[in-house]
């Protein structure tokens, strides 16, 4: 396209200049911007009615874009043509990761059997039940817990649904007065947010030099107060607990409980369990281990396992079956699934099950995949999690890994290395945490990406790591939004598109 503007006697009806709708479609064609909907089309509709609302918030006219479906249509295609999601490639962020979502899983939350009212009588909903209670099993056998409620709405709920089940456990028998839980310091931040909503007071556990619990700190640490040792392993920096047996000894002599949080168990499907290393509670992180949707943006869910010992305390109701009743000649029927009250119940803490739609895919994959496959995705999230750290110029201090590595940008400041990273087309990884590696670049590929993706992001993360401060500093300049100011635009949102007009 020349750089000459159209001429211009070329005008819109309601007086904007072509100058402003050929720097539009120059914005289209370089694919930076899409206008919206009131700048390609405008029509004025006059309000006949009176309004019973305030002057200042009552409009004479209503402006509302008149547009045909094909505009219609392709404006919707285009934005979404400029959103980088996980339908659009690899989002390596680590810890927090997005994996891809098989598409087979909507496809079943979406049949019409699915669609289950939850004020309906367990008779009438036995296939329902007999889903929850089956998903129930496989997560109990899946983490080596005793006991499964499906009803946290996500990992950080579940999280504090199985904090409030140990205090409870605490407190029915005689010992409320443990008011401490451990926390190493890489923890993930909802660890220590969650002992603090609880009510605990939070005592942090350093790292050794390997990157793993110090057992002299923990031994320290460790007292009568101890409620529990919150601990994820792998952990955030994708090293495996090697002492995890005589961490659990530690914690359990003292008479704590020691917490599984459930955001790597992806690394350990099929291979190994958390209730056999010694865990009494733990949360399942369902969106990236058995690929549902993160609850972060939207309906999610994170179920809680327990020990036998903790089961009475877990919230109600849960499922459970009952066996069939006998016929006229003796022969046992099919057991029903009915709903109960465990005896020490922490009480409700989501409507329903939970996100009966989530729990419903999370059934899909796990029933889809089976043992073998289970085995096989924790197989394939380690392998490509090494081949990836085999394959960047950038620093990576500990290792070898599970599911995830954290690198270090050196001289380079982590957050301008992921803003020129989008530069390549991929999404960066998580920056700045966990803070005992420098400029950290904490990434994490799962198991879906291909060595193909692998390599691509491997040659963008090798990219940056050669260019100045200055390319780093002016970037991104190739993505629809370009630098951007976040600690302004945090702190003086602007959430009217009329006051950025007004301005």
């Amino acid at each position: 396209m020349s750089d000459d503007p159209t001429p211009a006697d070329d005008t819109r009806a309601d007086g904007e200049d072509a100058r402003v709708r050929y720097d539009q479609a120059r914005y289209v064609e370089d694919g930076q911007y899409e206008p919206l909907l009131s700048e390609k089309d405008l029509t004025r509709v006059e309000v006949g009615e009176e309004s019973p609302l305030p002057d200042d918030l009552t409009r004479e006219d209503l402006e509302l874009p008149e547009l045909s479906e094909p505009e219609l249509a392709r404006h919707y295609t285009r934005l979404s043509q400029m959103t980088y999601g996980i339908d659009s490639g690899p989002y390596p962020l680590g810890s927090c990761t997005m994996k891809y979502n098989p598409k087979f899983t909507e496809d079943v939350a979406a049949l019409p059997t699915a669609a289950v009212h939850p004020d309906r009588s367990p008779g009438t909903i036995q296939g329902t039940l007999e889903l929850l209670y089956r998903l129930q099993d496989y997560l109990g056998r899946i983490g080596g817990m005793d006991a499964v409620t499906l009803q946290p709405p996500a990992g950080a709920a579940g999280e504090f649904v199985g904090i409030r089940v140990a205090a409870a456990y605490h407190e029915h028998n005689g010992e409320a007065h443990r008011d401490e839980v451990i926390i190493p310091e890489s923890a993930h931040g909802t660890n220590f947010a969650t002992a603090a909503l609880g009510g605990y007071d939070v005592v942090s556990l350093p790292s050794d030099e390997d990157g793993r619990v110090d057992l002299e700190a923990l031994e320290a640490a460790l007292s009568e107060n101890t409620a529990a040792l919150m601990l994820t392993n792998p952990n955030t920096l994708g090293l495996f607990e090697r002492d995890i047996e005589e961490i659990a000894e530690l914690v359990h002599d003292v008479g704590g409980l020691l917490y599984y949080d459930g955001a790597n168990l992806n690394a350990l499907l099929g291979r190994a369990r958390p209730g056999d290393m010694g865990f009494d509670v733990m949360h399942y992180n369902v969106h990236k281990t058995f690929a549902t949707p993160h609850g972060g943006g939207g309906p999610g869910a994170g179920p809680v396992g327990v020990v036998e010992e903790l089961a009475p305390f877990l919230p109600a109701p849960r499922v459970r079956e009952v066996g069939g009743s006998d016929d006229a000649d003796g022969e046992r029927g099919e057991p029903t699934y009915e709903l109960f009250d465990p005896d020490h119940t922490i009480g409700k803490v989501h409507g329903y099950q939970g996100n009966w739609l989530v729990l419903v895919k999370t059934f899909a994959y796990i029933a889809r995949l089976g043992d073998v496959g289970l085995a096989d995705a924790s197989a394939m999230a380690v392998l490509n999690a090494n081949y990836l750290a085999s394959q960047i110029d950038y620093e990576i201090p500990y290792g070898p890994f599970h599911h995830e590595f954290v690198a270090s940008a050196g001289e380079q400041d982590a957050a301008e290395v992921a803003k020129r990273m989008l530069d390549y087309g991929v999404h960066p990884p998580t920056t700045k945490w966990p803070e005992i590696v420098p400029e950290a670049l904490m990434t994490e590929p799962t198991e879906v990406e291909s060595k193909a993706t692998l390599d691509r992001l491997a040659a963008a993360f090798d990219a940056v790591a050669t260019e100045d401060a200055d390319t780093l500093e002016a970037a991104p300049g190739r993505t629809t939004a370009r630098r951007i100011d976040q600690t302004s635009a945090a702190r003086n949102p602007r959430l009217s598109w009329q006051a950025l007009e007004d301005d």
